[in-house]
C-alpha cells in the first residue's frame, strides 16, 4: 500500500476514497465551528443580551466565558484521548461517538432557545442558560473528535504526502463554511437562535461518509495494554520527565500555546467585535466571513504547497507575521475598508496555521508517540483556549463603562500572546523527528 502511494499523483490522491472520506469531516464540523461558534450563537447572545453598548460587553463576556468552560473541559480529557489512540488503535469509533452527542447538542439550542422558560438568574432568561450550556457541551464534544480527527491522519498517506493531504483537508473543510452559511437565507436578520437546528442537520450529513467509510485498524485485543482513567496524564507526566529527549515538539507546544491563543478568541469573538465595535450589520458581516472564508481556502491550499517546499517550521513562523499584521488592522481599525483587510488575512492565517502545525507535529513527533502527541498537541492549544477567552471576557467586563474602548483592549492583548509565540517557535530546530 505504501509503496502505491508514493506513486499517486495529486488527483489521485485527493480523490482516494479515504482521504475524501476524511477532508468531509472537516467539512461537517466546520459547518459547526463557523455557524455556532462564531456566527450564530454570538448574534444570538447579542440579539439577547446586548441592548446597549455596557450590555454588549456584557455578551461578549458571556461568550468568551463559555468557549473558556468548553476548552477547559476538553484540557481536562484530552490527554486521556491521545492514549486511548495508542492503547486501542480506535479513531473513527470514537469520531462518531463525539460527534454524534456534539450534533445532538447543537439541535438542542435549537430546541431551548424559543422556550418560555420560568426562571432567570441575574435576570439572564433561563432559555439562555439552556442554550450556553448545551453550547458548552456541543463544543466539547466537537473539539474532543479532532484529537481523534488529526490523528488519523498518517494513515491516509506517506510522509511526504503530509502537507498536502493536511492542506487537502483544511480546504475542504472551509468549504463547509460556505455551505453552512447558507443557513442565513432561512434565519435573516432576526431570531438567530433559528440556525442552530439545520446547522445539526448539515453537521450530521456531511459526518456520514466518514461514519461509513473509513475503517478502524485496531490492536488486537490480546496486544492491548490495559490502561486507566488517569493513566494519560500519567503519560504526559512521565513525557515532560523525558523533555530533554523531546525538547523540540516541547517548544513548538509552547509556542503554540501563545499562536492558538491569537486563533481561538478570534473565532470566538470575530462576530461580536465586528457588529459592535465596527458597525457590522449581521449581513455585512456574512459577506465579510465569506470573504475570509475564500481566503482560508486559498491560504489552506497555498501553504500546503509552501510547507512542501519551505518546510513546516519555516511556513509556521510566516503565518505568525500574517497573524499579527491582521489582528493590528484589527485593533487599530477606524473605517470598515481596515476590517476587511483583517479579515482577509487572518482568514489566510487561520487556514495556513492548521496546515503547518499539524504537518510540523508529524514531522516533529516519534511514529510510536504520534497518538499521545496529538492528545498533547489539543492539550497545549486547548489550555490557551481557556486563557485567551477568559482573558478577553475578563477585559470586556472590567472595563465595559468604556463601552467599545474595551474590546479594543481585549483584542490587543492577542497582538502580545502572538508576538511571544513567534519568538519562542524561532526556538524550535528546524529539522525532522527528535
Amino acid at each position: 500500500m505504501k509503496q502505491e502511494q508514493q506513486h499517486r499523483n495529486q488527483l489521485a490522491l485527493y480523490l482516494s476514497l479515504p482521504i475524501l472520506s476524511w477532508a468531509f469531516y472537516d467539512f461537517a464540523n466546520t459547518i459547526f465551528s463557523s455557524n455556532i461558534n462564531t456566527i450564530f450563537f454570538p448574534f444570538y447572545m447579542d440579539e439577547v443580551l446586548g441592548k446597549n453598548e455596557v450590555m454588549q460587553q456584557v455578551a461578549s463576556t458571556f461568550i468568551s466565558y463559555a468557549n473558556a468552560l468548553a476548552s477547559f473541559f476538553l484540557v481536562v480529557f484530552s490527554p486521556l484521548f491521545g492514549v486511548m489512540v495508542d492503547k486501542t488503535g480506535y479513531k473513527k469509533r470514537f469520531i462518531v461517538w463525539f460527534a454524534s452527542i456534539s450534533i445532538f447538542f447543537t439541535f438542542m439550542m435549537g430546541v431551548f432557545a424559543p422556550l418560555d422558560v420560568p426562571f432567570t438568574y441575574m435576570g439572564v432568561p433561563g432559555s439562555l442558560l439552556l442554550v450556553v450550556v448545551s453550547f458548552v457541551i456541543a463544543k466539547f464534544f466537537f473539539n474532543a473528535s479532532l484529537v481523534f480527527y488529526d490523528s488519523m491522519m498518517p494513515d491516509l498517506g506517506t510522509r511526504e504526502e503530509m502537507p498536502l493531504i493536511s492542506g487537502f483537508g483544511v480546504a475542504v473543510g472551509y468549504f463547509g463554511t460556505l455551505v453552512g452559511l447558507l443557513v442565513y437565507l432561512y434565519v435573516g436578520d432576526s431570531d438567530f437562535h433559528r440556525s442552530f437546528i439545520p446547522t445539526a442537520i448539515l453537521y450530521l450529513l456531511f459526518s456520514l461518509p466518514l461514519f461509513f467509510i473509513n475503517k478502524d485498524t485496531p490492536i488486537p485485543k490480546e496486544e492491548r495494554e490495559a490502561f486507566k482513567f488517569f493513566d494519560g496524564y500519567k503519560e504526559i507526566f512521565q513525557t515532560f520527565k523525558d523533555m530533554k529527549g523531546h525538547r523540540n515538539i516541547f517548544t513548538f507546544m509552547i509556542a503554540y500555546f501563545f499562536l492558538n491563543d491569537a486563533i481561538a478568541t478570534t473565532i470566538a469573538m470575530m462576530a461580536v467585535y465586528a457588529t459592535a465595535i465596527m458597525g457590522f450589520t449581521s449581513g455585512q458581516f456574512i459577506v465579510l466571513y465569506l470573504v475570509s472564508t475564500v481566503s482560508t481556502i486559498i491560504g489552506s491550499l497555498a501553504f500546503g504547497y509552501i510547507t512542501k517546499r519551505i518546510g513546516a517550521h519555516k511556513a509556521v513562523s510566516l503565518v505568525a507575521l500574517l497573524m499579527i499584521v491582521a489582528l493590528c488592522f484589527s485593533v487599530f481599525a477606524t473605517a470598515q475598508w481596515m476590517f476587511w483587510i483583517a479579515g482577509s488575512l487572518f482568514g489566510v492565517s487561520l487556514g495556513s496555521m492548521w496546515v503547518t502545525s499539524r504537518t510540523l507535529i508529524i514531522e516533529l513527533s516519534p511514529e510510536e508517540k504520534r497518538g499521545q502527541f496529538f492528545g498533547l498537541f489539543a492539550f497545549s492549544g486547548k489550555v490557551s483556549s481557556i486563557i485567551g477567552p477568559a482573558v478577553y471576557g475578563t477585559v470586556t467586563f472590567a472595563m465595559r463603562d468604556y463601552g467599545t474602548l474595551a474590546s479594543r483592549v481585549a483584542l490587543s492583548t492577542l497582538i502580545v500572546m502572538t508576538i511571544i509565540g513567534l519568538i519562542i517557535h524561532l526556538r524550535v530546530k528546524d529539522n525532522s523527528v527528535n
